[in-house]
């Protein structure tokens, strides 16, 4: 129990990280958190019960730089919802398409890279969508940049996160 997830929020509620509970109870006992959620069960200590945290926020603001996302095939896949920017078809086998092919100049960037099916990409073959007669459902562009990440597993599995967790990372 001590080890289950616990979703730390700064101050301004915006979510920090998953932590331990052992984690989260002793920045609640020390004044540093207040329990926003509880979780289910209690710690058992000499002289009281703890409600097993879920969900705290800190007293205080931490700082914290704004990283540039990665460009993965993970990520623009994400970012496109999993979805052909081509035909518009939501499926997991899709590939990385150049919409300025690189031996023409394009650069593997957000803006110039986006999910395609299989059968978009191979039609598109090495051409400009204007070349191949295509049309992109919505120009690429690279991705809100939040400072936190919540993984997948622990919104799914939590439901009482959903509420401070913002719209695009929610389980859909």
């Amino acid at each position: 129990m001590v080890n289950s997830p616990v979703l730390v929020l700064n101050q301004n509620y915006e979510p920090l990280n998953v932590a331990r509970a052992r984690r989260a109870v002793v920045l609640l006992l020390r004044g540093k958190a207040e329990l926003l959620e509880n979780g289910v069960g209690v710690i058992h200590t000499i002289n009281e019960l703890i409600p097993l945290p879920s969900v705290i926020r800190l007293v205080y603001l931490v700082k914290r730089p704004r990283l540039q996302r990665k460009l993965t095939r993970h990520e623009v896949f994400r970012r496109d919802g999993y979805t052909c920017q081509y035909c518009g078809r939501h499926t997991k086998e899709l590939t990385l398409d150049h919409v300025i092919p690189r031996y023409k100049g394009g650069k593997h960037i957000w803006e110039n890279v986006v999910s395609a099916c299989i059968p978009c990409n191979n039609r598109k073959a090495g051409r400009t969508p204007e070349e191949a007669g295509m049309r992109l459902t919505r120009q690429p562009s690279a991705p809100h940049v939040s400072g936190y990440f919540v993984p997948y597993e622990y919104i799914h599995r939590h439901s009482e996160w959903q509420k401070f967790v913002p719209v695009s990372h929610r389980v859909k």
